[in-house]
């Protein structure tokens, strides 16, 4: 059984897999949550079917379905292998095109029930992109403080959370770029997406500039942030240098490290920066963690209105407390 339907019926369906049928290349870049990419074409020969494609159609095509035979010679046996006929499998490519028809076919013939996306990955990405110029459905309680103050620690145990650094791999200040290489632009918004829809009457998010390293925030997410409950987070200096020390030591070498003061050093005088860098030379972890502090204290911009104030010394109890707010103020809200 084969049946095509539009992004938003498809996204409605219980797929036992979704297939990505676009090259290896484009699938890396971006892709829906979830899918599996079994290409029809791989990276030279979709390069090689496409610059055919403007010079003789009819031979690009055939040279395109000879090489969609042999690639799905080899991946039927997996899919039987791991997905057995009768499976709901949806499919998409680039635009809905004769890639995902080609595999479609074969599926269907198998004895699958196939469900291919209208327009493919370009009609997701404009359900997508419209979605994010709506104003959020949802009420937002941003955590803000200073850095150190348990606003990541305390997110990750919170329902309904938006971990915007989880997602762009990235921890929002200069010394953020530590935990490898951040997604595309697209692949952080399919996941923000994905996020979103889940959320039904609240969220909490952790507050920040529209930019997390380099993925920017879409607008309406970034306005929605600037105009949410402001929950202020603050506890001892001790603890900030703690929370701080177990995460960073591991993660920092000496070159990132000097690669990071780099970053500040037109904001820092001279002598600072040397004495960041011994500290770091004789393993001075507080000192250096307390240094920074100072520093980031002096530019972290306080909100103007703090709707609630949350000592995050125990996180577990500052966990209780918020979410015994957030409640009151939706039965308030009500």
């Amino acid at each position: 059984m084969l049946s095509d339907s539009d992004f938003l019926e498809f996204k409605k369906h219980q797929f036992d897999l979704l297939i990505d049928a676009r090259s290896p290349d484009e699938f890396h870049h971006s892709h829906l949550p979830n899918a599996l990419n079994f290409y029809a074409l791989n990276n030279l020969e979709h390069q090689e079917v496409g610059i055919l494609y403007r010079k003789n159609q009819a031979l690009a095509k055939s040279k395109g379905a000879q090489y969609i035979c042999a690639n799905m010679a080899k991946h039927i046996p997996k899919l039987t292998k791991h997905f057995h006929i009768g499976s709901k499998i949806g499919i998409y490519c680039a635009r809905g095109g004769l890639r995902s028809k080609s595999i479609a076919v074969i599926l269907s013939e198998l004895g699958y029930r196939v469900v291919r996306l209208k327009g493919g990955f370009k009609a997701y990405r404009a359900f997508l992109n419209e979605s994010f110029v709506q104003p959020l459905y949802f009420d937002l309680f941003s955590l803000c403080g200073n850095t150190g103050s348990g606003k990541t620690e305390l997110l990750r145990l919170l329902p309904n959370a938006i971990d915007l650094e989880k997602m762009a791999n990235h921890l929002g200040s200069s010394f953020g770029d530590i935990l490898g290489d951040q997604p595309t632009q697209k692949a952080f918004e399919a996941r923000l997406f994905e996020q979103i829809s889940k959320i039904k009457q609240y969220a909490f998010i952790e507050s920040e500039s529209r930019k997390i390293g380099n993925i920017i925030l879409p607008l309406k997410l970034y306005e929605s942030m600037c105009n949410a409950y402001k929950i202020h987070c603050f506890c001892s200096l001790e603890n900030r240098i703690m929370r701080i020390e177990h995460f960073y030591k591991a993660r920092i070498n000496e070159a990132k490290f000097q690669e990071c003061v780099k970053r500040i050093s037109p904001y820092i005088s001279m002598n600072f920066r040397l004495d960041l860098l011994q500290a770091y030379k004789k393993e001075q972890w507080q000192k250096l963690i307390a240094m920074l502090l100072e520093y980031y204290d002096k530019v972290y911009k306080k909100p103007s209105r703090v709707d609630f104030k949350l000592d995050t010394n125990d996180i577990t109890k500052a966990k209780n407390e918020l979410l015994a707010f957030v409640k009151e103020k939706m039965k308030l809200k009500i």
